[in-house]
């Protein structure tokens, strides 16, 4: 048993919530969608998706710090435990744009970071009727449409001739100035696609991709998907660096073609 056991099931109570949540406000005709400073957009399922998860923290792990999208952070009753500083990072719907618009690729994302490194996690599509999730000596599971659970492993490519990548947005590659880059990798590989937001990393950790990257992220948009992707036994970085909570450019692969694919994306 996982000394995160209990950690993992309350991220999966959080999970359930949220689901109940957000799927009684797609596709709503009422649904109120605001512009926010940065230009992304927000929902009213957003905030009440966060809302709630945060009063299960309040309940349940209120000596816990939370990082929020919608309503930023807050700093638990105790902000040091004797197993080292304890964050839990929500995104209450990623792919809100997708949401608003009645595509059902959105998901929320659940994670737990110790000292800052993201250590357990749940991943839950209820439009997709999938969900994911991870954590140390537990390893990365799935569970399928029918219900059925299995374990995660990434691909065992090799050469970046027979991979397959996911850019995400290729506006963002253009308007950070890595277009070159991409266009330089694209060719290297076998076959490019642009599943977008979570969903690709989850293929990543599934074996059916093997590289994704992508700029322009925020810790609450990364940090539920790392453990599931290591777990999975692949990598997670920056573009030439080790991952951070600041982090913004990321890069993800099956590990056994990382240090190829930081050489085509190297300025």
């Amino acid at each position: 048993m996982s000394k995160f056991t209990a950690d993992l099931a309350l991220a999966q109570t959080m999970a359930d919530t949220a689901d109940q949540i957000a799927l009684a406000r797609f596709m709503a005709l009422d649904l109120n969608v605001e512009t926010k400073p940065d230009r992304s957009p927000v929902t009213d399922a957003d905030r009440a998706v966060e809302l709630a998860l945060k009063a299960l923290l309040a309940e349940h792990r209120p000596a816990d710090a939370i990082i929020g999208e919608e309503f930023g952070t807050s700093s638990g009753s105790a902000r040091e435990t004797q197993t080292g500083k304890r964050e839990w990072i929500i995104d209450p719907i990623d792919g809100t744009a997708n949401y608003m618009r009645g595509v059902p690729v959105w998901a929320s994302l659940i994670a737990l970071a110790i000292d800052g490194k993201p250590v357990l996690s749940v991943v839950s599509a209820p439009a997709l009727g999938r969900r994911w999730w991870a954590a140390p000596e537990v390893g990365a599971f799935t569970r399928e449409v029918s219900g059925e659970v299995r374990s995660l492993k990434v691909s065992k490519i090799i050469d970046l001739e027979n991979a397959s990548f996911s850019y995400n947005n290729l506006q963002l590659w253009d308007s950070e100035g890595y277009l070159d880059e991409l266009m330089k990798l694209s060719r290297k590989v076998w076959r490019t696609r642009a599943y977008g937001d979570f969903l690709s990393y989850m293929f990543l950790a599934e074996g059916s991709l093997d590289v994704v990257a992508e700029h322009d992220l925020k810790v609450y948009d990364i940090a539920a998907l790392v453990p599931i992707v290591e777990q999975a036994g692949g990598q997670f970085s920056a573009f030439e660096a080790p991952l951070t909570q600041a982090t913004s450019s990321v890069l993800a692969t099956n590990g056994k073609l990382h240090s190829a694919v930081q050489s085509q994306l190297a300025r």
